[in-house]
Order: C-alpha cells, then structure tokens, then sequence
C-alpha cells in the first residue's frame, strides 16, 4: 500500500496516526506502549478503564447546573421528562388543543394536494359521491323498486350517501394514516393524534363543498328552504366527534396491523347497506307486511339506532320536508291511515305515501337525538384513550 496510512513493516503504519511499534499509536492519543495512552487524556491502562466500575449516580457539571447534583434530582427539579415518556390524558389532549392551527393546517393542505394531478382538481369531492348516487338509483330506485314508499326518492338518496360518507372517508382514510405518514413521525415530535384528527377535518371540509352541491339539488327538487335546515349544524358537530373517536381507535389498529385496511371496505359496505342510505328503515322495510323488519321489529330497532343510521336520519329530516312529514310518529297514531300506507304500489304517487307518518315509530325522533349524543360522546371518550395508550409506540418498526 502506498497511501496515506500503508503498512511499511509488520504491525507499523506510517504517519499520519502511524503505528511506530507493535501496538504503539503517535501522537495525539497514541499508545506508546501495551495498553499506555500519553499525551491527551494522561497515562492510564486500558484494562483498568474497561474494568472500572461505573458510578452509581450520574452527575452534571456546568452549563449552569450545580456539581454533584444528580441528573434525575436536576430533571425532577426543572419539571423536565424523558423524550419518550407518555403524557397524562389531561396534558395529552392540551397538547391536542395547542397544535390546532397545525392539524387545520396540514388538513388544508392536504386536501388541496389530493387532487392536483387530476385535470377537474377538487370537483372529484363533489362528483365521486354523486357518480356513486347515480348508480344506486339505476339499481335500487329503478331496477328493485326500493324505491317504494319513500317520498322524493332522489334527494333522500343522494343525503344519505352524502352524509355516510363522510363517516367511512374518515374511517378509510384513518386507518393508514400512521403507516402512511411514518417519515413525518420520526422526524418531528407532536402528539400523533393530530394526524387522525387532521384526516377527520379533510373529510369534513370536503362534506362541506359536498353540501353546497347537495342544496342545489334539494332546491332543484322543490323542497323549501326552513329553519329546520340549521339543525344539520349540531348533528353534523356530533357526527364529527363519532368519527373522531372512529378515527382514533382504527389508526391504532391499523398502525400494527395492514390487514385493518385491506377488511375495512367490505365491512363499511355491508354497514352501509344496513344503515338506510338505499332505503328508509322505518317505512319501507318496517312498515310493510312481507319485509323482513315488519315481522322482525327487534332487528329493524337494532338497524335504526346504529350510529350512521341515525345521524342520517337526522339529517334527512333537518333537510327533507317531505321525509320530515312522512317520518312514523309525526302525527297522532291513527290505525285506520296507518293500514292504508300498506296497499299497492300503484297508489304511492298520492298522498297515501305520507300516512306512514300516523303508524308507530321503530324509534321516535327525540331517542334518535338522544343515540346521536350518546354515540359521539362515547366514542370519542374510548377512540382519544384508546389511541393514547399507545402514544409511544407509533413510529417503530
């Protein structure tokens, strides 16, 4: 070898750093005998410095920290906490709180890049879910006739396609948020849970591009504009907090396990189907002799009270004067108009279609307030303590 650090005899390097015996090291720091280390650092053996024992506590000098005082005396004093520690419940959701302007932001963000590669951008918001509205109407409304017996089939269709979703965006999307966003992770320290819940604010912000469409059509239709319309205000904050809650508990699923992301679409559709977003629960399906839910009632109340049935629910009747006028229980029970709702298809274009609004309710409208409430709350309470039990392992792997 004839660079820079070549052997020029056996077990000698020359300089720089060359060994100028067997075992000796020049200067700086060179071994100048077996084991001798002069210059910096002073004389010592390397044996005795392998085998010292190290001190049973560590000290801190300078810097502005006393002499002798101990490391952890010093961090308990200045109220100072391992990196990796997991905050308390109460601290973890201040610190939720105080990074908002970066969940909103990164929300934003997001959403506007989502879709600038494709050529109509953002109208994709917009026109997924009605392309979806479109088809089950061919299907459902024109093909199978379940159509029957809802009044205004098409808004009622399209409200509740819309509105679902935005719960299974938010529980989709939710679940490979943390896989998908592992570099951000381990190069920045936040709470992780500002990343489910930036995903959350994306699907609502484009709901409410979804919603201004949705109008139009609703006006298009006819149906006049009330004051019931500004209750959608409330059940949309408790549909949020739901999804939320969703959002927290499938990103903690779905940050261990790929196979969360790869199951949950089939379990959103069959969910979907069982939720009314084709169908009305409590007249076509529960108020007909030879449906199922008529001779089942129990399994047509376990339909109806299931978190998106009821926020849709809700919403449909906020919006829809025409399903708020035919819900069950609107009027006084009357034995007699109840029976005539129950009669051939042929007679459903007059105003017989409303008198599902004199038969009994599967659930009256103030228990489906009610179920909204309890939904959100419950499942934000379990999905935030859930996800934050495993704060500190996020990001490994």
């Amino acid at each position: 070898m004839t660079n820079r650090g070549r052997l020029s005899a056996p077990g000698e390097l020359t300089k720089p750093g060359s060994l100028d015996a067997p075992g000796e090291l020049a200067k700086p720091g060179s071994l100048s005998g077996p084991g001798g280390l002069p210059g910096q650092g002073g004389p010592g053996s390397a044996g005795a410095g392998v085998l010292a024992t190290e001190p049973a506590e560590v000290y801190l000098a300078g810097g502005g920290v006393p002499a002798g005082e101990r490391l952890g005396d010093y961090a308990r004093r200045h109220n100072l906490q391992p990196a990796s520690a997991r905050p308390s419940a109460f601290k973890y959701a201040r610190m939720l709180w105080q990074r908002r302007q970066f969940i909103t932001g990164f929300a934003t963000a997001s959403n506007v890049a989502m879709y600038s590669e494709a050529r109509l951008g953002q109208l994709w918001q917009v026109l997924t879910p009605l392309l979806n509205a479109a088809v089950y109407f061919l299907i459902f409304g024109v093909l199978l006739g379940v159509s029957r017996g809802v009044p205004g089939y098409i808004p009622f269709l399209v409200t509740g396609i819309f509105v679902f979703n935005f719960t299974q965006r938010s529980c989709i999307t939710s679940s490979v948020v943390l896989r998908e966003n592992l570099p951000l992770i381990r190069a920045l320290p936040f709470p992780r849970g500002c990343l489910p819940l930036g995903y959350v604010i994306i699907e609502l912000q484009q709901l409410v591009l979804s919603f201004a469409v949705l109008f139009v059509i609703i006006l298009a239709y006819g149906e006049p504009f009330t004051w019931y319309w500004f209750l959608i205000l409330p059940i949309l904050a408790l549909q949020t907090l739901f999804n939320v809650g969703c959002a927290f508990i499938l990103a903690r699923w779905g940050s261990g396990f790929d196979d969360v992301s790869q199951l949950l679409p089939f379990i959103i559709r069959t969910w979907m189907y069982a939720s009314g977003v084709i169908f009305s629960i409590q007249t076509t399906l529960a108020l007909i002799p030879g449906k199922l839910l008529y001779e089942h009632p129990g399994l047509a109340y376990l339909l109806q009270i299931n978190p998106a049935a009821v926020y849709i629910t809700l919403i449909r009747n906020a919006l829809l004067t025409e399903q708020r006028i035919s819900m069950p229980a609107y009027h006084p029970y009357n034995a007699v108009r109840c029976a005539m709702y129950h009669i051939s298809p042929a007679v459903y274009q007059s105003k017989v279609i409303y008198f599902s609004s004199y038969c009994h309710p599967v659930v009256s409208v103030p228990a489906l307030w009610g179920y909204a409430a309890v939904w959100a709350v419950v499942a934000a309470v379990i999905g935030f303590f859930f996800f934050w039990q495993a704060e500190t392992r996020y990001g490994r792997g």
